[in-house]
């Protein structure tokens, strides 16, 4: 009976994907009139907001990377780099970086440090766990003044998420802090320091870049598009839905309103459909909306996370941290928010 028992559980295992994918061909069939327009929806945010964002900065940063401006900013950081987080001054440039340009930026400088030797491989754990951020570009403007219509409601919480994510990366220099960095790096050895960019490799330098760039643009935009189904998938098929109805105890004994349950759940597989969702909920207690959107911004939402596992894939970087990174980032940037607004009045949206 044992070994029956142990023998399905294996076949189980062997054949979920097979049978979670061959779930999700079917529906896309079943409800191809609903995911036609969702395709569309997901192509369309991502060309005219993903890949004019983010496209200029992964090139900027592949170029970066090949100058020496990764050395001067580790030396000139690591004062602060090294006490602060447990990590290399150079991690500053992922630090920057992931902050300037937001997702997945941050998760992508901590992987090609990895590849070029740059950092220790626990080093680049504790990067990937505080690095990768929302920019400021969306939480200000797309947030802030696009979605709540109130550009100091986007500098709240941006200025949230950044001591958030200070706060994640001081944590996370405990990360395995007995080990000793056997790999780490040292500047004979550093395939980095080899590629710097000359006037003679300039070409070859820029094609790479580029191509980089399209790469990862491509990747991302293949996520955005399939989490565009799989909500639209939920939505149709009433699961989100019979979720809403599991949760409301929950949020009614939190005294949260119901109504924030649906983009709440949607916001934690896709953070810009969920977080446009919460905005456009009409409450007068217009606090709540912006502490979930403080959480969602932290923790970025499962399909940011798929991403960052489809770059680090290629290393030997564990997504561990990063997950356990943006749980934290995700939880800390709400309770921030939510002293903030009810420690300084001035920052107090609700309507009486």
């Amino acid at each position: 009976m044992l070994s029956n028992s142990h023998f399905f559980v294996v076949k189980i295992k062997r054949n979920f994907f097979a049978v979670v994918f061959l779930v999700f061909a079917f529906c896309l069939l079943v409800f191809s009139k609903n995911n036609l327009p969702a395709v569309r929806n997901g192509l369309t945010l991502w060309a005219t907001s993903v890949v004019p964002s983010l496209f200029p900065f992964f090139v900027a940063t592949e170029l970066l990377m090949r100058t020496n401006i990764v050395n001067f900013l580790g030396r000139f950081f690591n004062r602060f780099m090294k006490p602060f987080f447990n990590v290399d001054g150079k991690g500053s440039f992922g630090f920057i970086m992931g902050l300037i340009s937001g997702y997945p930026m941050g998760a992508k400088i901590a992987c090609d440090f990895r590849k070029n030797n740059v950092c220790s491989k626990v080093e680049c754990e504790r990067l990937l766990s505080f690095t990768n951020n929302s920019g400021p570009l969306f939480i200000i403007g797309t947030v802030g003044i696009s979605m709540f219509g109130n550009s100091t409601i986007g500098l709240l919480l941006f200025v949230t998420h950044i001591l958030a994510c200070l706060s994640v990366g001081f944590v996370f220099r405990f990360w395995k802090a007995s080990y000793e960095s056997c790999d780490r790096y040292n500047g004979s050895n550093n395939s980095y320091d080899e590629n710097v960019v000359t006037f003679s490799s300039l070409g070859e330098v820029m094609s790479e870049s580029i191509s980089n760039s399209i790469h990862t643009v491509l990747i991302i935009g293949g996520f955005v598009v399939i989490f565009s189904c799989v909500i639209s998938i939920l939505n149709a098929s009433g699961l989100l839905a019979s979720l809403s109805l599991i949760l409301s105890p929950v949020f009614k004994a939190c005294n949260l309103d119901v109504s924030f349950i649906f983009p709440f759940v949607t916001g934690l597989l896709e953070i810009t459909n969920g977080i446009n969702q919460i905005c456009a909920i009409r409450v007068k207690n217009i606090s709540v909306n912006i502490i979930f959107t403080a959480f969602l911004l932290g923790f970025g939402g499962i399909s940011v996370l798929l991403q960052v596992w489809s770059i680090i894939s290629k290393s030997d970087l564990s997504i561990k941290p990063y997950v356990y990174g943006k749980l934290l980032h995700g939880v800390l940037a709400g309770f921030y928010t939510f002293l903030a607004l009810y420690l300084f009045p001035f920052l107090n949206f609700d309507l009486t």
